[in-house]
Order: structure tokens, then sequence, then C-alpha cells
């Protein structure tokens, strides 16, 4: 039915100093992670600034990133929204761009109950037809989850439904979905948010979206490889330095992924409004943070 994303990068989306899209260093950034052994990308996610973006602004950001991915790898459409039509045209859209996938969370700023939930999906797998992702992070989403219930229906209801993309780090959520959903559909995808991967992949996860690539993408693709083959006791100094990495990052939010960035000599930006920029002691603060993660020494500087 789907592609098997495996590893997938979640690229930030560059800004230039007025606050538009910086679309040269876009480039630049695309090709950085396909260089570093990203297998597919998703874009824009929340680390991209989705929710900042006018929406033709989003579908200009994909059309740039297909056209200048070229095929190379596969790319993921973030295709969600607050009203379900206009989350169904930003997914219509990416199937017609050429995306390989889309990607939706539960809707922003409401709290549907579980039918509705469940319509709001149906519509976007439905304007897409092509493979749907639904993206679990109650966290984010002002509590509102996937359930194993609802991802049953969707399988019944929508040809097209791939899996789920968990952050909710519900490791007994994780296990349920995919044992109940797989006894329906065999080939039902569960991929990780989170960089956490030796809990995710022993779980039966698939893939892992990351965001942190674009600050060690050495060190993200190599415990994603060691996971991947079940070598877990080797694969675990690395996610200890990945978990040490995030939460460095973590407290700073979108300023943060990007500090650590322009600390690799990847300058994109700050964040758009409202996010607050890193100011000159934060990124000290994130910089001493990060000289203390000696993984960092073997990523790559620069573009």
């Amino acid at each position: 039915m789907a592609f098997k994303p495996g590893l997938v990068h979640a690229p930030v989306t560059p800004f230039a100093k007025d606050g538009r899209i910086d679309y040269a260093t876009y480039g630049k950034l695309i090709d950085f992670h396909l260089r570093q052994g990203a297998e597919a990308l998703a874009l824009p996610l929340h680390a991209g600034e989705s929710v900042s973006l006018p929406d033709a602004k989003r579908r200009d950001l994909l059309e740039f990133a297909l056209k200048q991915v070229n095929g190379r790898v596969p790319v993921i459409a973030h295709a969600s929204q607050s009203g379900t039509a206009i989350a169904a045209d930003l997914a219509r859209h990416a199937a017609r761009a050429g995306a390989a996938a889309v990607v939706a969370a539960t809707p922003y700023y409401w709290t549907p109950p579980a039918g509705m939930l469940l319509e709001h999906f149906v519509e976007i797998g439905r304007a897409a037809g092509i493979p749907l992702y639904v993206y679990n992070s109650p966290a984010e989403m002002g509590g509102v989850k996937v359930t194993t219930d609802l991802a049953l229906k969707l399988i019944d209801r929508l040809n097209g439904f791939a899996g789920v993309i968990d952050a909710s780090l519900d490791w007994q959520f994780m296990i349920e979905v995919l044992s109940s959903a797989r006894r329906v559909r065999p080939d039902f995808q569960l991929l990780t948010g989170v960089e956490y991967p030796i809990s995710a992949c022993a779980i039966g996860a698939e893939g892992m979206v990351s965001s942190l690539a674009g600050v060690a993408p050495a060190a993200v693709r190599s415990l994603w490889e060691l996971c991947i083959r079940e070598r877990y006791a080797e694969a675990r100094p690395l996610q200890e330095a990945v978990a040490a990495l995030r939460q460095a990052l973590k407290p700073f939010g979108v300023a943060g992924l990007k500090g650590g960035q322009r600390a690799m000599g990847r300058e994109c930006g700050q964040p758009r409004p409202p996010l607050d920029p890193l100011g000159a002691n934060a990124q000290q603060e994130l910089l001493t943070a990060l000289s203390a993660i000696a993984v960092l020494r073997d990523e790559p500087r620069g573009w």
C-alpha cells in the first residue's frame, strides 16, 4: 500500500531577517539532509513552523522542496489545520504537487469527540488519495489523542491509511495500536516521532521522524541503523547522547533547534513570531550545553 519511509528527516524552515522564507538556504538545507542519509523528508512539520505560515506559503514551500528533492527520496507533506476542509485542501494540493504521502495531526484548537475526529481524518485521506499518516502528539495538541479504536476505524474506512507517527512516548499505546492494527492490516506502519528508537523499534516501529537530524545527522543515522538491526546494547550510548541533545534543545523550542544548527555552522535564521528568537545569552547557554555532548565533535560542520 505505502512506501516504508525509514529514517525521515524533518527540516526547519529558514527565514530571512524580514520574516520571508529564505529559499536559497532552504535548498542548501534540503541537499544537506539528503547527503546525510535521509530516506524521506517530512515538511513543514511543527519544527518547520508550519503553524506560522499562511497556507499559500505552505504550498509554495512544498512545491519548492519537491523540485529541489527531484525524486531522490519520498516527501511526506504536512496537512494539519484547524478546519477539516482546509486540511483536506492542503492534502489535495500535496498529492497533485507530487508528495508521496501526507501526515495530519488532530485539529488545532479544537477538542473534537471521537466520531468527529474520525471524519476529519477520513476526509483528509480521501482528498489526498495517497497514503495518510496520522500524527499523535497529545502534548502539542491540547491533550487530544489518537486511540487504537480510532486507528481501527480508519483502517475500516480508509484504504490509504498507512499508519501512525507517534510522539506521545506512550509505549503502552504504541504496542496496543501496532498489534491490533496489524491483525487487520498487516502492512500498517508505526513510526516514532521522537528520537528514542530503541524502545520504538523493540515494539515494532519501522520508521523515525527526526528534527534533531538537522543538528546531529551522523549520530541520528547511526542510532537508527543499529536499532533497525536490533543491536540495542550497542545503540545505548548513542541513544543517551541523542537524548542529551534533545534535552539541551527542548527548553528553547524551535529557536533552540535553529540555535543548534547555527552552532554547527548551518544558519537558518530565527523563528517567526509569535515564537521568540534565541538571544545572545540563551545562545551561549546552549553552546555550553552542546559542548558537553561528545558525539557532536564528529558531526559535519557547515553545509
